[in-house]
Protein backbone atom coordinates (compact mmCIF):
# COMPACT_ATOMS: atom_id res chain seq x y z
CA UNK A 1 0.00 0.00 0.00
CA UNK A 2 1.21 3.49 -0.66
CA UNK A 3 0.29 6.55 1.35
CA UNK A 4 0.94 10.05 0.12
CA UNK A 5 1.39 11.21 3.72
CA UNK A 6 2.89 9.49 6.74
CA UNK A 7 0.34 9.32 9.53
CA UNK A 8 0.70 6.70 12.25
CA UNK A 9 -3.07 6.68 12.88
CA UNK A 10 -3.80 5.91 9.24
CA UNK A 11 -1.12 3.22 9.09
CA UNK A 12 -2.49 1.56 12.24
CA UNK A 13 -6.05 1.56 10.85
CA UNK A 14 -4.89 0.19 7.48
CA UNK A 15 -2.95 -2.59 9.24
CA UNK A 16 -6.01 -3.38 11.39
CA UNK A 17 -8.33 -3.66 8.37
CA UNK A 18 -5.87 -5.77 6.37
CA UNK A 19 -5.42 -8.28 9.19
CA UNK A 20 -9.01 -8.19 10.50
CA UNK A 21 -10.31 -11.55 11.74
CA UNK A 22 -13.20 -12.56 14.01
CA UNK A 23 -10.75 -12.65 16.94
CA UNK A 24 -9.91 -8.96 16.36
CA UNK A 25 -13.49 -7.78 16.86
CA UNK A 26 -12.95 -7.53 20.61
CA UNK A 27 -10.17 -4.96 19.92
CA UNK A 28 -12.38 -2.66 17.88
CA UNK A 29 -12.52 -0.13 20.73
CA UNK A 30 -8.80 0.49 20.29
CA UNK A 31 -9.54 1.90 16.82
CA UNK A 32 -13.07 3.37 17.12
CA UNK A 33 -14.27 5.97 19.62
CA UNK A 34 -17.21 4.84 21.82
CA UNK A 35 -19.79 6.89 19.89
CA UNK A 36 -18.20 6.52 16.44
CA UNK A 37 -20.47 6.63 13.41
CA UNK A 38 -20.25 4.14 10.53
CA UNK A 39 -22.00 4.35 7.18
CA UNK A 40 -21.81 2.26 4.01
CA UNK A 41 -24.34 1.54 1.23
CA UNK A 42 -26.25 -0.87 3.51
CA UNK A 43 -25.72 0.38 7.06
CA UNK A 44 -25.77 3.53 9.11
CA UNK A 45 -24.99 2.96 12.78
CA UNK A 46 -23.44 4.63 15.79
CA UNK A 47 -21.52 3.16 18.71
CA UNK A 48 -19.03 0.34 19.19
CA UNK A 49 -21.56 -2.51 19.60
CA UNK A 50 -23.29 -1.62 16.32
CA UNK A 51 -20.03 -1.22 14.40
CA UNK A 52 -18.72 -4.49 15.83
CA UNK A 53 -21.97 -6.20 14.73
CA UNK A 54 -21.44 -5.09 11.11
CA UNK A 55 -17.96 -6.60 10.99
CA UNK A 56 -19.14 -9.75 12.82
CA UNK A 57 -21.93 -10.21 10.25
CA UNK A 58 -19.36 -9.92 7.45
CA UNK A 59 -17.55 -12.99 8.82
CA UNK A 60 -20.82 -14.92 9.15
CA UNK A 61 -22.18 -14.06 5.70
CA UNK A 62 -19.00 -14.42 3.61
CA UNK A 63 -16.14 -16.89 3.14
CA UNK A 64 -12.68 -15.49 3.85
CA UNK A 65 -13.46 -11.75 3.69
CA UNK A 66 -10.39 -9.52 3.69
CA UNK A 67 -9.42 -5.97 2.89
CA UNK A 68 -6.41 -5.01 0.79
CA UNK A 69 -5.60 -1.34 1.32
CA UNK A 70 -4.26 0.09 -1.93
CA UNK A 71 -3.58 3.70 -0.93
CA UNK A 72 -4.47 6.58 1.27
CA UNK A 73 -3.67 9.99 2.65
CA UNK A 74 -4.33 12.04 5.75
CA UNK A 75 -4.54 15.75 6.40
CA UNK A 76 -5.15 16.88 9.94
CA UNK A 77 -7.87 14.69 11.44
CA UNK A 78 -9.29 13.67 8.04
CA UNK A 79 -8.10 10.60 6.15
CA UNK A 80 -9.02 8.67 3.04
CA UNK A 81 -8.24 5.03 2.18
CA UNK A 82 -8.74 3.13 -1.05
CA UNK A 83 -9.16 -0.63 -0.85
CA UNK A 84 -10.17 -3.89 -2.46
CA UNK A 85 -12.50 -6.12 -0.48
CA UNK A 86 -11.98 -9.76 -1.47
CA UNK A 87 -14.43 -12.50 -0.46
CA UNK A 88 -16.43 -15.50 -1.60
CA UNK A 89 -20.21 -15.75 -1.31
CA UNK A 90 -21.48 -18.44 1.06
CA UNK A 91 -24.93 -18.69 -0.51
CA UNK A 92 -23.88 -18.82 -4.14
CA UNK A 93 -20.78 -19.98 -6.03
CA UNK A 94 -18.26 -20.35 -3.23
CA UNK A 95 -15.32 -21.15 -5.51
CA UNK A 96 -15.08 -17.80 -7.25
CA UNK A 97 -13.44 -14.94 -5.33
CA UNK A 98 -15.16 -11.59 -5.72
CA UNK A 99 -13.64 -8.13 -5.39
CA UNK A 100 -15.38 -4.92 -4.42
CA UNK A 101 -13.33 -1.76 -4.91
CA UNK A 102 -14.07 1.17 -2.68
CA UNK A 103 -12.86 3.99 -0.51
CA UNK A 104 -13.25 5.08 3.08
CA UNK A 105 -13.38 8.56 4.56
CA UNK A 106 -12.21 8.62 8.17
CA UNK A 107 -12.27 11.38 10.76
CA UNK A 108 -10.13 10.91 13.85
CA UNK A 109 -11.16 12.10 17.30
CA UNK A 110 -8.71 14.01 19.48
CA UNK A 111 -7.59 10.73 21.08
CA UNK A 112 -6.60 9.32 17.66
CA UNK A 113 -9.48 6.86 17.35
CA UNK A 114 -12.00 6.91 14.50
CA UNK A 115 -15.10 9.01 15.16
CA UNK A 116 -16.48 8.83 11.59
CA UNK A 117 -16.11 5.97 9.10
CA UNK A 118 -17.87 6.39 5.77
CA UNK A 119 -17.44 3.78 3.03
CA UNK A 120 -18.03 4.63 -0.62
CA UNK A 121 -18.53 1.90 -3.21
CA UNK A 122 -20.98 1.20 -6.00
CA UNK A 123 -23.30 -1.56 -4.75
CA UNK A 124 -24.85 -2.05 -8.21
CA UNK A 125 -21.59 -2.54 -10.09
CA UNK A 126 -19.45 -4.04 -7.37
CA UNK A 127 -21.98 -6.39 -5.77
CA UNK A 128 -25.39 -6.79 -7.41
CA UNK A 129 -23.91 -7.53 -10.86
CA UNK A 130 -22.04 -10.47 -9.32
CA UNK A 131 -25.14 -12.20 -7.94
CA UNK A 132 -26.54 -15.08 -10.04
CA UNK A 133 -30.09 -13.92 -10.82
CA UNK A 134 -29.94 -10.23 -9.91
CA UNK A 135 -26.61 -9.89 -11.74
CA UNK A 136 -28.12 -10.77 -15.10
CA UNK A 137 -30.86 -8.17 -14.62
CA UNK A 138 -28.37 -5.51 -13.50
CA UNK A 139 -26.09 -6.15 -16.50
CA UNK A 140 -29.10 -5.99 -18.85
CA UNK A 141 -30.23 -2.70 -17.30
CA UNK A 142 -26.72 -1.30 -17.64
CA UNK A 143 -26.56 -2.26 -21.32
CA UNK A 144 -30.01 -0.68 -21.92
CA UNK A 145 -28.97 2.52 -20.18
CA UNK A 146 -25.80 2.74 -22.28
CA UNK A 147 -27.50 2.15 -25.63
Amino acid sequence: MSFTTHDTRLQAVADFFESLSPADLDRIGAFYAPEARFKDPFNEVQGLPAIRAIFAHMFVALHEPRFVVTGGFAQGDEAFLTWDFVFRFKRFDTRTPQTVRGATHLRFATDGRIELHRDYWDAAEELYEKLPVVGGLMRWLKRRANS
